[in-house]
């Protein structure tokens, strides 16, 4: 029960190693980002970025992912949001490995000479539209800050030559953002949809582009089963991070 009531905490989330507060970040922690940080490849890789890191969930996971020598940098364009991802990295033990850039990508990145093996991106996808609540929240969830293309020109230009750029979007956004990144040269290396039920349509899709041409492996991953318990293949991803697995 204690570990119950700490995961429900109103003010973030309680994981295995880490605690991600998130009050004053408009888009809190959700299943989208914990499978792809608990996703993306990071055999071999020796720097990471997060590109819009919220509240710093992503480069946290990928931090317990990963070896000691392995840096992360982690680019937020809201104030509140990256105050709150750099206390959240700051509480955690990999506070000396993760650094918090708060900027707007777009401008930060020309500004960067080495590369990174991984990149991630838990980006908006909706069409600018109906207005949010906030305009926090409008920035998190809409393309108009920062829209596919520009990020994906933004990837290729701090993508080491070996490296993925991972992203998790909608099923039917996915479709578009493939076919903008093969106009744009990538190529799509891993791709898993996601389906919250066996008999249900894939809702999400992780996706892993490279500079580098090379086979595309594809398969499936089911949330929950006819018990609406959590899959096995769920469980098996995101077992090192969520308190009750």
């Amino acid at each position: 029960m204690s570990q119950l009531k700490a995961q429900l905490r109103r003010d973030g989330f309680t994981f295995k190693q880490f605690f991600v507060a998130h009050d004053r970040c408009a888009m809190k922690v959700g299943t989208d980002g914990i499978l792809l940080g608990a996703w993306a490849p990071v055999a071999g890789v020796k720097r990471i970025l997060d590109i819009g890191s919220g509240s710093g969930l992503l480069a946290l996971m990928l931090a317990q992912r990963t070896e000691q020598a392995v840096t992360l940098d982690a680019v937020e364009l809201d104030p509140q949001a990256a105050e709150q991802a750099a206390e959240n990295v700051a509480e955690s033990p990999w506070a000396s490995r993760v650094s918090l850039h708060c900027a707007d990508v777009l401008a930060w990145a020309p500004e960067q000479t080495a590369r990174y093996d991984l990149i991630v991106s838990n980006p908006p996808y909706y069409e600018p539209g109906v207005e949010c609540a906030t305009p926090e929240r409008e920035q998190a969830r809409y393309t108009g800050s920062l829209d596919h293309s520009a990020l994906l020109a933004c990837a290729a230009g701090l993508i080491s030559e070996e490296g993925f750029f991972c992203v998790v979007l909608p099923e039917n956004a996915g479709s578009a953002f493939i076919a903008s990144a093969l106009e744009m040269g990538w190529f799509l290396r891993l791709r898993t949809d996601i389906a919250e039920t066996d008999g249900r349509l894939p809702h999400r899709v992780l996706l892993a582009l490279s500079p580098k041409e090379g086979e595309c492996f594809s398969d499936r991953l089911v949330i929950r089963g006819p018990d609406q318990r959590y899959s096995d293949d769920y469980t098996a991803l995101t077992h090192p991070f969520y308190l009750f697995m």
